[in-house]
């Protein structure tokens, strides 16, 4: 690794733990016409010369461009129905992030998605929707969540977000199992260290489009990091990409090789962030062992 790419991921690496706020997309109850809020991104983080993420920092429309260019696609084919809109409302607010179906009743989704910052506190389980294939207000499918899994670091009892982007991660064990319907993807472990993929697609509802799925697919392979707990790309990624599901392509067909934690500005570029399927697969395995003994 070069002395440049070096202190770069270090830089990263330092800011790690603030930018997973960064990529949940807050609405009004109408629709959203305000300024975004950076939430925990704050002024001296996004220095001129860091400030390229579309709708955060003090330029809101750098970086923007990107997230037009992403392909939408139809959300009601295969395998695109599969991914879905997480969604929470209350009496004042309501946000969404990505989720995407892995087996009938279990949609992986990003841990601090779950999370209201304002609020210092965690959302719960029966506030939260998903809607597999949504697209323009419709969607194929639609369950309430009876419950979530985290990362063993969280505590959904506390008012507090621990850790950073390498756990998070969540699990959302639905009430109807709508993926047998809509169907759900496969995952792929791959050793972070020598990945067996060179180019990635991440799929989501970007916060500039939040009512289709956009793919972007310009992820590349992984970039060198210190850190094996997670990936670092260059996917086009925004508030409400949170939880999107990082594809990788095996004969026409994608599997899951991550999922999105959040985006930053650095030197580089822009970099998004996510965690390996290799952090969450042993409680999805765990996860589907109980359902099937029930």
């Amino acid at each position: 690794m070069g002395s440049n790419m070096r202190k770069t991921c270090e830089r990263i690496l330092a800011l790690i733990a603030i930018i997973s706020a960064s990529a949940a997309a807050p609405e009004s109850l109408t629709e959203a016409t305000e300024i975004p809020d950076t939430g925990l991104l704050h002024d001296d983080v996004f220095l001129p010369d860091l400030n390229a993420l579309c709708g955060v920092g003090k330029e809101l429309n750098r970086g923007c461009q990107s997230i037009r260019e992403r392909e939408i696609v139809d959300a009601a084919d295969l395998p695109w129905r599969a991914i879905g809109r997480v969604n929470f409302a209350s009496i004042q607010i309501r946000s969404h992030c990505t989720g995407t179906l892995l087996s009938d009743r279990i949609v992986l989704t990003a841990a601090h998605c779950l999370y209201s910052y304002p609020r210092k506190s965690w959302i719960p389980a029966e506030s939260i929707r998903f809607v597999a294939g949504y697209q323009r207000g419709l969607g194929e499918a639609v369950s309430e969540v009876a419950r979530y899994v985290l990362d063993p670091v969280q505590d959904p009892t506390s008012r507090d977000f621990i850790g950073g982007p390498s756990q998070d991660w969540a699990l959302l064990v639905l009430k109807v199992p709508i993926g047998r319907t809509t169907g759900f993807l496969a995952l792929q472990s791959l050793p972070t260290d020598e990945p067996k993929y060179t180019n990635a697609a991440l799929a989501g509802y970007a916060g500039l489009r939040p009512h289709v799925l956009s793919v972007a697919r310009d992820c590349g392979g992984p970039i060198p990091s210190t850190n094996e707990k997670i990936v670092l790309q260059r996917c086009s990624a925004m508030r409400g990409d949170s939880g999107a599901p990082i594809l990788a392509f095996e004969n026409g067909s994608p599997k899951v090789v991550g999922v999105l934690s959040g985006v930053l500005a650095s030197e580089a570029g822009n970099l998004s962030v996510s965690v390996p399927v290799a952090s969450f697969e042993q409680a999805l395995k765990v996860e589907l062992s109980q359902q099937i003994q029930r």
